[in-house]
């Protein structure tokens, strides 16, 4: 298990081999090497790979908090601005990691519902259950089939990162604004979107920390 500094094992994983580096690029040969079934799984992970492990014989997969490649990039900007869009449909999706960001092979999804008054802490919500249903029933095909595959999405691609943050204020007059920034008990964990959705100035940095 690999993880930032600072970050405890999961309760339960405390007997795994525990590594924290702020690169996890720089360890792919440890990596490797500890690697018995050459399958790696992303989990909140802000660290981005390098070419050491995605052109590596390693299979690594991530579960994304957004339908790909619609909504790529930060999970909690992602769906402030598929409510703004008035999207009546989320999903979390299995895919292989390559050298972008959300650019990997869509592999499985788990659609949910977006109802009418849903606001940003009910699709956070029910994205983190898809997204744990999706690890659930995926990791077994993952580990020891082939590997599944999701049909070829024909949408256009879309990335929210730090600059759609920060472009929050321009909203406002949007049917939907107040819907997408009612953080409730995410507030603590996204102080960003708060702030920009205040009409605050936000840092390239701060907008950033929503990972």
């Amino acid at each position: 298990m690999c993880t930032g500094p600072g970050d405890a094992a999961p309760a339960g994983l405390e007997g795994l081999a525990h590594l924290e580096t702020t690169d996890v690029d720089a360890e792919a040969a440890m990596l490797a090497e500890a690697c018995t079934d050459s399958v790696v799984w992303s989990i909140n992970n802000p660290m981005i790979f390098g070419p050491a492990l995605v052109n590596s014989d390693l299979r690594i997969y991530n579960i994304h908090n957004g339908p790909l490649p619609e909504f790529r990039g930060l999970p909690a900007a992602a769906i402030v601005h598929a409510i703004l869009q008035g999207r009546d449909e989320y999903a979390a999706t299995l895919h292989r990691v390559d050298a972008g960001i959300d650019t990997g092979a869509v592999v499985d999804v788990e659609r949910f519902a977006i109802a009418p008054d849903d606001r940003f802490q009910d699709v956070m919500m029910n994205g983190l259950r898809a997204c744990h249903e999706l690890f659930e029933r995926s990791l077994h095909a993952v580990m020891t089939e082939p590997e599944p595959s999701a049909p070829v999405a024909v949408v256009p691609g879309g990335y929210y990162g730090a600059a759609s943050i920060r472009e929050l204020p321009g909203h406002r007059g949007n049917a939907n604004f107040e819907r997408a920034t009612a953080l409730g008990v995410f507030a603590p964990r996204y102080p960003a979107i708060a702030a920009a959705a205040a009409g605050s100035v936000v840092s390239d940095l701060e907008a950033a920390a929503l990972m």
